[in-house]
């Protein structure tokens, strides 16, 4: 579908003064190429000055046929007939033949030393570029200045290349000093006119590919950033070329489906192609074959191909044209340069049109169809321009809008398309503007913001039936001047009004849909169409607005001079742009604040966009008094993306107790999240309070609802309603209240939306109703708080800091960390945990030793608790109960001692990330050296131990080798423990516990040996008599085994 709109695209025309009719023309580098009709001579105008006056004129070597002009490297190039042979040439320097008695050299390509401008002076060149085939169509891509010749079943590219004139002298000098003395002397002088410019590259072309396409004629051919574009009649295929990273990889011929031949009995039929279009990859399942041949030079860089698009259209898309009219035309391949992206294009648009249909594609980061025109009338020709399609029937200009800028914003800025920001979508419905009618078009072109057309009229047309064919929808101006000669032709240049006069237009176009159907369909596209022209705008190089382009910021001041009033000029039409961008984005927010449920999402980034406040936006969106009292699905899905982020700003009471009323009346289920929401923190509790008993009558009572009640009960002081309200449900339920809003008890850190899940820990901050149950249930508090973290509510460093700004940091805190090793099923956070709590027990541990502890703080869990409920806390090993004292010592440092302990006995705690903290206890105490000895048996020092424990506490030998010496460990007690009591008993023997100790140790030796080991035992110092009774117990048991 197009749509109609009468905006004015032109702001004036005039007439090119040009003494011949002309045939062809041409226009780049502030310049109209003008070629006679039949003729041989080229005639330059200025575009950049008032009335485009002559700038030079020189003489083709043969008849014009076409003509191209290179932005990059500003040459021309030509097809040109002269006695039935077709040649192709390139004009460089033509600029210097603006005295018309400029010196021309004529060369061969890649001949750079025959010019005479090596020699000295500048003069224009003209470089004769042989071809094995005729010549058809010419493209110079506007990137690198290469130049694309397509010939009927063969495309050629020529890379341009340059050389500087100092290298080109030093190569000329050795040739002259290589030939003899006459040949030297017969150079002609070059006068006192001949300058040497030493600065001054010489342009020339290198043969890099030749693509051979034998199944297609080709008629056009486009080049642009290593895009290639070719088409014949009724097919387009474009290719995209690069270097080959693999030399063998290019060699390779790519591999298509190629169709059948039709058999030869079948030359009779007529064979009507089906229509088709393949995109990217797709693309190379097409039947047309193309085969790459290399250039003959060692040193050329290879090159691959690949499909990008191919598209074949059927008879029916012609419906209505003569079999002459039946062929695509119009052939582009179009670049996007923005500010960020001066050398490579941002994006690449291939376009070509049907006599009733044009299509634009982009090419770059994926293909895609982004607009099919619809012309009301047969088109001739068209061509693009960064905001404007502008197309010729026999007629009339017409201008279609095209989508270049919303490609290009979303390459621009990744957060297009996302809760930030929006852009209208790139596949937009087009818009066609205001009809300008001409006599007899046979051509157009574009520069910059001019357009120029070429009209021949034809005496023996009639005119009539051809205005009468023109439809009614579209409106038409008569042109402005006509054509004071009788000579029946005109060369018109029409200036375009810049994009940023034609949005005001749209603008103001614009009220008339408000006042009449605010809710349109119209409206919204009209808006979209005014939005992308400002994108546009905004998306201009420096280049393009140091040449003006009917900027109104510089046309605005005509006296301005230097790069001061420039650069002042420029930031103030910057700002004059994000300023109406605003102002755009809050019309369109308010379109889609009222949208259906497809796009009323949009309402939200583009209100973001705008800049308006939470009260701007909510008075743009109050119902009008006479209408009904309802509010659009998209002015509430910006409200509850906006309550939902946590943002610093808070809404002042009239504004907040608004919202709650706006929607108490359209979404009251969503009342718990809207209260929740920290900048709704000045809300009046009462009339909220009253909001959500009522709500609570209707719906049903939900913990969620009845905690936020319980907070705006906390906030009024009512305490006695606020402990009713919370002993309604269990604790675990109160629990499952905070995990679906918390909210409730967290603000920041984007905890409405579960943002605390993210990579970036944001500071999160207690509500409230969180210092309340630090102090009064500080269990719901720690099992809501574990909670949170288990559902990603909440990063455990967030936790920390809720804490510790509850100043809980060593009572709740550590409170929550034994709950976390309970909960928690991720090794990384019960590794960090376990160094955790271990940190502090031993902090605790210190700060008893040296009077300086915290205030007594019963916590929550005891060892016991912990022992029994979490599997990271072991059960005391049974020699621990004879090293710990029962009554020297404080229940706090008992408890912090025993939990410690359980830590060293569990299997998950790792010991060595402890040791440096251990060695801050001292072991003189026995509680201090059971924990270095449970750290020492941890780590296997199972002798060292032994040696350790018989020194400090001997009565505990055996409970730690009952325990620990076991399994691998069993050879223990002979080889270590054995030894060592009989060594220190026989240096004390009265010494009872060690005596205890040496026989207990015997009945397990006995037990686990055989008669010749236990012999082997017994020591030889006249002390046998004491192990014979054990030995012979080890004898009897032997035997009965």
């Amino acid at each position: 579908m197009v749509h109609v709109y009468n905006c004015h695209p032109f702001k004036s025309q005039q007439i090119v003064q040009v003494e011949q009719e002309p045939g062809l023309v041409c226009c780049g580098g502030g310049a109209l190429f003008v070629v006679a009709t039949g003729g041989c001579k080229v005639e330059v105008y200025n575009l950049e000055k008032e009335g485009c006056p002559l700038f030079c004129r020189f003489a083709t070597m043969g008849t014009v046929k076409s003509i191209q002009h290179s932005k990059i490297g500003d040459y021309l190039v030509t097809i040109e007939e002269k006695n039935n042979a077709t040649y192709l040439r390139a004009y460089t320097n033509w600029r210097y033949q603006a005295e018309e008695k400029g010196r021309v050299g004529v060369r061969l390509l890649g001949h750079l030393l025959g010019g005479a401008s090596v020699w000295g002076g500048v003069q224009m060149e003209i470089i004769e570029i042989p071809m094995s085939e005729r010549p058809i169509a010419v493209s110079c891509c506007p990137v690198t200045g290469d130049l694309l010749v397509g010939c009927e079943k063969t495309v050629v590219l020529f890379t341009l290349s340059r050389q500087n004139q100092q290298n080109l002298n030093q190569s000329q000098q050795s040739v002259q000093n290589s030939l003899p003395n006459s040949q030297q002397s017969c150079n002609p002088s070059q006068g006192p006119t001949s300058v040497s410019h030493p600065n001054l590259s010489i342009l020339d072309f290198e043969r890099s590919v030749i693509l051979h396409l034998p199944k297609m004629s080709l008629k056009q051919v486009a080049l642009c950033g290593g895009y290639v574009a070719v088409n014949a009649e009724l097919e387009v295929l474009v290719l995209k070329l690069e270097a080959a990273s693999d030399p063998a990889a290019a060699e390779e011929p790519l591999e298509t489906s190629k169709s059948a031949e039709p058999p030869q009995d079948q030359d009779d039929f007529l064979l009507i192609p089906r229509h088709q279009e393949l995109l990217e990859s797709k693309a190379k399942d097409c039947d047309i074959l193309v085969t790459m041949e290399k250039t003959g030079l060692e040193d050329q860089a290879q090159y691959q191909f690949s499909y990008i698009l191919f598209r074949r259209f059927s008879p029916e898309f012609f419906q209505g044209c003569r079999v002459e009219e039946m062929q695509i035309h119009s052939l582009q391949l179009y670049p996007l340069f923005t500010s960020n992206s001066l050398e490579d294009p941002t994006c690449v648009f291939c376009f070509f049109s049907l006599p009733t249909a044009g299509y634009l594609y982009s090419l770059k980061g994926g293909v895609e169809l982004l607009s099919a025109y619809q012309y009301p009338e047969k088109v001739l020709q068209a061509v693009m321009s960064d905001h404007l399609l502008h197309v010729i029937t026999k007629n009339a200009l017409q201008c279609f809008t095209v989508r270049c800028s919303a490609v290009a914003a979303r390459m621009e800025d990744p957060y297009i398309d996302t809760t930030m920001k929006a852009c209208p979508p790139s596949t937009l419905e087009v818009c066609a503007l205001r009809i300008q009618l001409f006599i007899g078009l046979r051509s157009v072109c574009v520069y910059n913001q001019r357009v120029i057309l070429l009209s021949a009229a034809d005496t023996e047309t009639q005119q009539e039936p051809e205005r009468r064919c023109l439809s009614r929808k579209w409106t038409i101006s008569s042109p402005k001047e006509t054509s004071t000669v009788g000579h029946g032709w005109n060369l018109y240049v029409v200036d375009t009004v810049h994009p940023f006069t034609l949005y005001q237009e749209m603008v103001e176009y614009s009220c008339r849909y408000v006042q009449t159907t605010p809710q349109s369909h119209s409206l919204r596209h009209l808006l979209s169409e005014a939005h992308l022209l400002l994108r546009a705008c905004l998306l201009q190089t420096p280049e393009q607005k140091q040449s003006g382009q009917g900027d109104p910021a510089v046309s605005s001041k005509p006296g301005s001079n230097g790069a001061v009033d420039k650069n002042s000029a420029t930031q103030a039409n910057r700002q004059e742009l994000e300023e109406a961008l605003r102002q755009n984005s809050a019309q369109l927010g308010d379109c889609f604040s009222r949208a259906s449920q497809k796009d009323c999402h949009l309402a939200l980034p583009y209100y973001k966009m705008s800049g308006l406040t939470v009260a701007e936006v909510i008075s743009r969106n109050r119902p009008p008094p006479e209408g009904p009292s309802s509010y659009g699905l998209g002015f509430l899905f910006y409200l509850k993306l906006h309550l939902l982020e946590e943002t610093e700003q808070h809404l002042t009471q009239e504004e907040a107790d608004e919202i709650i009323y706006i929607f108490s009346q359209s979404e009251p289920f969503l009342l718990v999240s809207v209260c929740a929401s920290p900048c709704m923190i000045n809300c009046s509790a009462t009339r909220t309070l009253q909001i959500l008993q009522r709500l609570e009558d209707t719906a049903g009572v939900s913990v969620p609802l009845t905690i936020i009640m319980a907070a705006m009960a906390l906030r009024l002081g009512k305490q006695q309603d606020y402990t009713e309200l919370m002993e309604r449900h269990a604790e675990m339920q109160l629990v499952y209240g905070f995990i679906e809003e918390p909210r409730l008890l967290l603000h920041g850190g984007g905890g409405g939306g579960g943002g605390g899940g993210g990579g970036q820990h944001s500071q999160v901050h207690p509500t409230s109703l969180a210092r309340q149950l630090a102090n009064t249930q500080p269990g719901l508090l720690v099992a809501a708080m574990v909670a949170l973290h288990e559902n990603c509510k909440v990063q455990l460093e967030q936790a920390d800091f809720v804490f510790k700004e509850l100043g809980c940091e060593n009572t709740l805190l550590v409170d929550f960390w034994e709950a976390m090793l309970m909960a928690s099923s991720q090794d990384a956070v019960i590794q960090e945990l376990l160094f955790r709590v271990a940190s502090v027990y031993i902090d605790r541990l210190t700060n008893s030793i040296n009077g300086s502890g915290a205030p007594k703080y019963k916590s929550l869990k005891g060892a016991d608790d912990l022992i029994t409920s979490c599997s990271h806390y072991g059960a005391l090993y049974p020699w621990l109960t004879v090293l710990n004292p029962t009554h020297s010592t404080t229940s706090e440092h008992q408890e912090a001692l025993h939990k410690l302990q359980s830590l060293l006995c569990g299997p998950s705690l790792s010991v060595g990330s402890i040791v440096p903290l251990l060695e801050r206890l001292s072991g003189e105490t026995l509680w201090g050296f059971s924990l270095h000895l449970l750290c020492a048996t941890r780590r296997g020092q199972y002798e060292s131990s032994i040696e350790q424990l018989l020194d400090r506490c001997p009565q505990a030998i055996i409970a730690y080798a009952n325990h620990q010496l076991q399994d691998k460990y069993m050879t223990l007690w002979w080889q270590k423990l054995l030894p060592e009591l009989c060594k220190r008993t026989r240096a004390a023997a009265d010494n009872g516990i060690l005596l205890g100790a040496l026989k207990e140790t015997l009945v397990v030796v006995a037990m686990e040996t055989s008669p010749a080991e236990f012999l082997e035992l017994i020591p030889d110092d006249g002390t046998a008599s004491y192990f014979l009774p054990h030995l012979l117990t080890c004898s009897q048991r032997h035997l009965m085994a």
